[in-house]
């Protein structure tokens, strides 16, 4: 039975209240007390529509470093400056992955539809700290080096050309749900182990569990059931593959640990990777910057793919870090177990430091994107998604070229998700061109 949330007291406690003084007739002066803005919701329509303005007033009420509530009411701060994320990612001492030391636990009920992004004592790499952490790290990362750059690209060159093949002889369709969507986690589950049937699956099991909402708890059931029949399988008859690699690690990890990575692995490689493709599609089609070079090559794919890792980051928001200690950050008392919301898409856009946001970006690579310090994507692992995200753009280019946005398109939407920002859809239109056949 789901357990109630109790009422929380707000964050506004710890955020002394502005006054004013001014001049009283007669005597001195009297106090004007001004109210202190509101916690904000980490949820709501302004997260699918107009994020950036979203953060750019939450930085002008509350500064680099906001209050927020989660779903019933929790309170947790979102870090929307640059430099506090970087302070922040940078001291894994006092701003620890150890979620065990967050101050609201007794006020979580078990079904909470944020516990899969939010977890407690969870044996995964997402909350192990120290020497454990970093030896964690390199069974992943020699894991996905072990990967094979031509098999990697063949992987994705050749489901994407089975993806096209379903939509091509028509005129029309929606990138993102036919396309998109579809393509990263069919590569990364055979660079896994998984069968091919497989997939379609995993893709409805990790969109509800990293969107937070309804069915967030049954996607993460059927995740951890798929990855420990895999490694199953894979203890009785090992193959080439990332997770047979990673049961044969040195550490002495565990099949309980290898799978909560496996897991972490796949939702961070998958849906982050298909809202790239589908976001760096969007702007190559809606953006005159990039739309003029459509027909002239791929020379515009990489640029707009940068672009929008600075201005459309995927990775919107990530739960988080948690204070070891009472400190302050950016101006804000943080107490010791209060939990640190990473505001990857605000600092990116922090105009400390973007002070000419309308300018590309070109080669600059200082976003957050993958996050930063000993908890950040690993590098094996962002060149993979790179790999998977360009060969499904460029794919896509080469078999439509004159691939266009529907002229019906109308408002395009977001996925209503404050962690990931990716479209609900994206219509096109193309000139039908013949299937290339069955899969190679």
């Amino acid at each position: 039975m789901r357990r109630p949330v109790p009422p929380v007291q707000q964050v506004r406690p710890h955020h002394p209240r502005r006054t004013s003084r001014t001049p009283a007739e007669g005597t001195g002066a009297h106090t004007v007390t001004c109210p202190i803005p509101a916690p904000v919701p980490l949820s709501g329509p302004r997260f699918q529509t107009e994020p950036n303005a979203l953060y750019r007033d939450m930085r002008r009420d509350h500064g680099a470093v906001a209050p927020v509530v989660l779903d019933g009411d929790v309170p947790a701060w979102l870090v929307l400056g640059y430099r506090e994320l970087h302070q922040v990612t940078s001291d894994p001492m006092l701003f620890s992955r150890d979620s065990d030391l967050w101050n609201q636990w007794d006020r979580i009920p078990a079904d909470w539809p944020l516990l899969p992004m939010i977890g407690r004592k969870q044996p995964s790499i997402l909350y192990t700290v120290g020497e454990r952490h970093r030896e964690r790290a390199a069974m992943v990362s020699d894991a996905l080096e072990a990967v094979d750059p031509f098999e990697l690209r063949s992987h994705a060159e050749r489901f994407a050309d089975e993806l096209i093949d379903a939509l091509c002889t028509g005129t029309t369709a929606d990138i993102v749900g036919q396309y998109a969507m579809l393509l990263p986690v069919r590569v990364l589950a055979r660079l896994y182990g998984f069968a091919d049937e497989q997939g379609p699956g995993l893709v409805t099991a990790l969109n509800d569990m990293v969107n937070g909402r309804e069915g967030a708890l049954e996607g993460q059931r059927h995740l951890a059931e798929s990855m420990y029949a895999l490694l199953t399988a894979k203890q009785v008859e090992p193959g080439e593959d990332v997770a047979s690699r990673m049961l044969a690690n040195p550490y002495g990890f565990t099949v309980e640990e290898v799978g909560q990575d496996l897991m972490v692995m796949l939702a961070a490689g998958h849906q982050p990777t298909a809202d790239w493709i589908g976001n760096s599609l969007r702007l190559m089609l809606t953006d005159d910057r990039f739309a003029a070079s459509l027909a002239g090559g791929r020379h515009s794919v990489g640029e707009a793919m940068n672009e929008v890792l600075w201005e459309d980051t995927p990775t919107q928001n990530v739960a988080g870090r948690w204070a070891a200690r009472d400190t302050r950050l950016g101006g804000r008392h943080v107490r010791a177990g209060d939990l640190l919301l990473l505001g990857l898409a605000a600092a990116n856009g922090d105009p400390q430091v973007r002070t000419d946001a309308g300018a590309l970006t070109g080669g600059n690579n200082a976003f957050f994107s993958f996050g930063h310090g000993e908890h950040r994507c690993p590098f094996p692992a962002q060149e993979v998604a790179e790999v998977i995200a360009r060969t499904g753009i460029e794919v896509l280019l080469d078999r439509l070229p004159d691939v266009d946005l529907a002229p019906n398109a109308g408002p395009l939407t977001r996925r209503p998700s404050p962690w990931l920002r990716g479209l609900t859809e994206l219509p096109v239109t193309f000139t039908p061109t013949p299937a290339l056949g069955a899969v190679r």
